[in-house]
């Protein structure tokens, strides 16, 4: 069977019936409510905004999200009350709790109203993607997408297996790394600089610690191109950029 590389096979995963999960992002902060959604969207996932706890009732109904990113702090009602109205229509949806909040009291209080998780702001949005595919998973809403391996050149990625080799060979990366290198193969000859690199795979807000970015491109270097034909190339004053080695 062929393999699906990262330049045709649609990203994150999809329902068991082959269609895009829906995802409604509740949240009074605009700009974190479009980051998240356009992060969503790039997953290939329909996605909704809502500002306040009664639009969220009203969209939910109308839209049928799969999942609810859901802010406690809402201008009107609080996300715990969304929460308890949105389960008496939709009972197995999927909701993952935001928060300014970070108290171990808030954190329980969201678990015991019947949220599957909870992430506390300032939060990368890998973390985010990572807690909602694991509880899209368990709930069993949701597959991978055209199977779970990436490839560039000889360089393939099992996300589900989180399994990472060059040549067969296997490569063991920290979290960071792993969640950085799966950025580069799905963007396969596109030059990405360290801002977007930044937006996607850290803090939302990373105040401008681009040498973060340089310190983890090294690191993956070390550990993709050491020895062999190099496949991370910088781009002087523009960022990165992952080609196949014959390219």
């Amino acid at each position: 069977m062929a393999m699906n590389t990262a330049q045709d096979m649609p990203a994150g995963l999809a329902r068991a019936d082959g269609s895009a999960i829906r995802v409604l992002v509740v949240d009074d902060e605009p700009t974190l409510a479009e980051v998240l959604a356009s992060v969503l969207r790039y997953e290939g996932w329909e996605v909704r905004t809502a500002a306040d706890g009664s639009s969220a009732v009203r969209t939910a109904r109308d839209f049928q999200p799969d999942a609810v990113i859901l802010d406690i702090m809402l201008p009107d009602f609080d996300g715990l009350e969304v929460l308890r109205r949105l389960r008496t229509t939709s009972p197995h949806i999927c909701v993952l709790f935001l928060t300014a909040k970070d108290s171990v009291e808030d954190r329980i209080a969201g678990i015991t109203a019947g949220g599957d998780d909870y992430v506390t702001k300032p939060f990368s949005l890998e973390e985010v993607l990572a807690r909602l595919r694991g509880l899209l998973r368990r709930a069993g809403v949701a597959r991978s997408a055209s199977g779970s391996l990436l490839a560039v050149g000889d360089l393939t990625m099992d996300e589900d297996a989180r399994e990472v080799r060059r040549g067969g060979q296997l490569i063991e990366l920290t979290a960071t790394e792993f969640e950085l290198l799966r950025y580069l193969m799905l963007n396969p000859k596109r030059v990405l600089s360290k801002v977007q690199i930044l937006d996607r795979v850290w803090n939302y807000d990373f105040g401008g610690q681009a040498h973060v970015v340089e310190l983890y491109i090294s690191y993956l270097r070390k550990k993709i191109d050491a020895g062999r034909d190099p496949m991370i190339q910088t781009v002087r004053g523009v960022g990165y950029v992952l080609r196949p080695p014959a390219e």
